[in-house]
């Protein structure tokens, strides 16, 4: 087999992972204009793989067949003129950016087959963004596809889910995950199950545990913290070491993006490294900078909601051990400190304590205040109370 015929062999498919079922629908798809249609919603768990799928199905359908590896690249590198991707780093999806979808849509394929537009955060557009897509969706151009991407389809008004096909990717097994961190990372096999354990099957964060032991010790130093949780005295101790420490990750995560942004741009315009910045462009330093703020917010909101999440697990174990269950355990490094919880509350405290976590996450994401969200949360896991 020539070099090129084993890339083709691969390409565009080979970065899907587990998603046997939905790679065939929509290599179907693209292969059979009968199977073929305008609009998809690919949905799943965070770490399913709706990116990766969404962008293999996209260079299926812009390559002039299998034997196209350079076109299938371009896609995928993101690189390609007949693919419009959006991939909000904001809290939202705006209706700037979503009306700049809809104009490429109109516009015939350059090169390829199709023109593919395709939506990684579909679940962040308010209904005013949403109504923007609304007569794109439902009337394209005959050679122009959408893909959404959503964890579900009840993040998307039913408008939108009217006018797409949805399609469901597999949750992966705890095991799968992590023989797939071990021959990625090459880390030991106890690391990478307990990474896909505490990750909850999340590809990506459980890569990002094997690999950085100080983000495995911090998610156990706030779960104890957590479960030490008395009364309202602990609340505000602990409260804010959750949201220092999401702040610290999210700021680790940005920093050294913004700085290379922020230096290229100054290249960009001439500006010499160490020289003061001409009034003239100032106001692209200012909008670069309110971009990167927006980011930043973004991942604080995220940082807190996968400390919720943790939350929401350890909780979970609880409930399973209150009900004599120990077989599916996410946090099994804790369970015997967990375990006091059984014996001190009640089947209906432990449910408070998941409603409300339930509901901060969905405080948090709605702006609300972080370090008041925790407290609450806390006072809640303190005293069996909503504040």
């Amino acid at each position: 087999m020539s070099v090129t015929e084993s890339a083709a062999s691969t390409l565009p498919w080979g970065d899907v992972w587990g998603q046997d079922e939905a790679v065939a629908t929509l290599r179907a798809a693209a292969e059979n204009p009968l199977a073929m249609t305008h609009a998809w919603l690919l949905t799943g768990p965070p770490g399913s793989g709706r990116s990766n799928l969404a962008y293999a199905f996209a260079a299926s359908l812009i390559a002039s067949g299998p034997e196209d590896v350079n076109t299938m690249r371009q896609v995928i590198a993101g690189t390609h003129p007949d693919l419009s991707a959006l991939r909000t780093e904001g809290v939202i999806i705006s209706i700037k950016d979503a009306r700049g979808l809809v104009e490429r849509s109109y516009l015939s394929p350059s090169a390829g087959r199709h023109r593919v537009i395709v939506v990684e955060d579909a679940d962040r557009m308010t209904e005013r963004t949403s109504n923007v897509l609304l007569k794109a969706l439902e009337e394209p151009p005959a050679e122009t596809v959408w893909v959404l991407c959503a964890p579900s389809e009840a993040d998307l008004l039913p408008t939108i889910r009217s006018r797409v096909r949805a399609l469901r990717l597999r949750e992966p097994e705890v095991a799968d995950v992590a023989r797939l961190v071990m021959q990625r990372t090459g880390v030991p096999a106890e690391i990478a199950e307990q990474s896909a354990r505490h990750a909850q099957r999340h590809i990506g964060m459980a890569q990002r545990l094997a690999t950085d032991a100080a983000s495995r010790e911090r998610r156990d130093a706030t779960l104890r913290g957590v479960l030490s949780v008395r009364g309202i005295g602990d609340v505000v101790e602990i409260a804010g070491r959750i949201v220092q420490a999401a702040t610290d990750d999210a700021k680790a995560l940005t920093a050294e993006r913004d700085e290379a942004e922020r230096a290229s741009l100054l290249r960009t315009v001439g500006v010499a490294p160490g020289a003061p910045v001409p009034p003239a462009v100032r106001s692209q330093i200012s909008a670069l900078e309110d971009e990167q703020k927006r980011r930043a917010t973004r991942s604080l909101r995220d940082g807190i909601d996968r400390v919720l999440t943790d939350m929401q697990s350890l909780f979970r174990d609880v409930a399973l051990m209150q009900f004599g269950r120990t077989d599916d355990l996410i946090n099994v490094e804790l369970a015997e400190t967990a375990r006091a919880r059984t014996a001190e509350w009640t089947h209906q405290r432990t449910l408070t304590v998941l409603d409300a976590i339930t509901a901060t996450r969905q405080a948090v994401q709605q702006n609300a205040a972080p370090l008041l969200a925790i407290e609450s949360l806390l006072v809640t896991v303190g005293t069996g109370r909503t504040p």
